[in-house]
């Protein structure tokens, strides 16, 4: 059994058994000096609020949550902060003392420093095509927005939820957001096919853990393309296959999860953690892109 002063830490989620969250956590708490107890935690389907009352009751500190409870983690916070409230979601719980738990989401801003930082992406003025309306485009939508792209499109095989999706990134994407051009579009080449090339192109659905291909045209891609999938550790997905084959630049989703757990380590320790090793180390253990 842990011991009380070593502050207890779980991430959340079914499937949980591939996370690399604790890894994660250790490496950064290493870098302090610090000592924290980090786990993985399989949650049954409709056993969320359970899970957290048991954990409330073992003195943990703070969770991450994974897929597909992030929806579930704000309806268990006594406070959620804004990036949370705005995307529906949270997947960073801190358990307080007098037993509230506060709710934030970090996704977006390991985006935005991933693409960044670690990739050297200028946002502001960019052209943006996101593909998918599901939970993690709406964690990273407004982040998006803010960055100041000159054009934000949003396609999805279900053009309901990507209009949706763009409703609510005009209702609060704040200042500036008349000068952003906003449109949906089906997920399919020939609605695509007019918009031209893009700068970035950002995969958020799960097709490539599937091994799936996205219906999207050559046209999107150019050489000045930075084509970016979410789901990290399966090498040259389908996706970015059809992108490297059209002369664009490649990238998975592993700088945004080290990056997104910097950001949670951040909000439960006030430290900001130095990245660049962790990601070097991960990145080693898996598939080459």
């Amino acid at each position: 059994m842990p011991t009380l002063d070593i502050p207890r830490y779980a991430v959340l989620g079914n499937p949980i058994a591939h996370s690399r969250s604790p890894e994660i956590h250790q490496a950064f708490a290493k870098q302090f000096g610090r000592r924290i107890d980090y786990s993985r935690r399989l949650v049954p389907m409709q056993g969320f609020a359970a899970v957290i009352a048991e954990m409330r009751g073992e003195h943990f500190a703070g969770a991450n949550v994974t897929v597909p409870f992030k929806e579930d983690a704000i309806s268990v916070a006594a406070r959620v902060s804004e990036r949370a409230r705005h995307a529906g979601a949270a997947n960073t719980l801190t358990f307080r003392e007098d037993g509230t738990i506060d709710a934030d989401n970090t996704d977006g801003a390991g985006l935005i420093k991933d693409l960044t930082i670690n990739l050297g992406r200028a946002l502001e003025g960019a052209s943006i095509l996101l593909v998918g309306a599901g939970g993690a485009a709406r964690g990273v939508v407004l982040p998006l927005a803010a960055s100041r792209p000159a054009r934000l499109i949003v396609c999805n095989r279900s053009p309901e939820k990507a209009a949706a999706l763009v409703a609510l990134l005009r209702e609060r994407g704040g200042p500036g957001i008349d000068r952003i051009e906003c449109a949906v579009r089906p997920l399919d080449s020939n609605s695509l096919r007019e918009l031209g090339e893009f700068d970035l192109v950002i995969n958020s659905t799960s097709a490539s853990l599937g091994g799936d291909a996205l219906d999207l045209p050559v046209s999107c891609f150019s050489k000045r393309t930075l084509a970016y999938d979410m789901v990290y550790g399966n090498g040259i997905t389908p996706f970015l296959g059809a992108a490297r084959a059209a002369g664009a630049a490649v990238a998975d989703g592993l700088g945004m999860l080290v990056e997104q757990a910097a950001e949670s380590f951040s909000v439960w320790h006030a430290l900001r953690p130095d990245t660049a090793p962790v990601i070097t180390t991960l990145r080693a253990s898996l598939p080459p892109l």
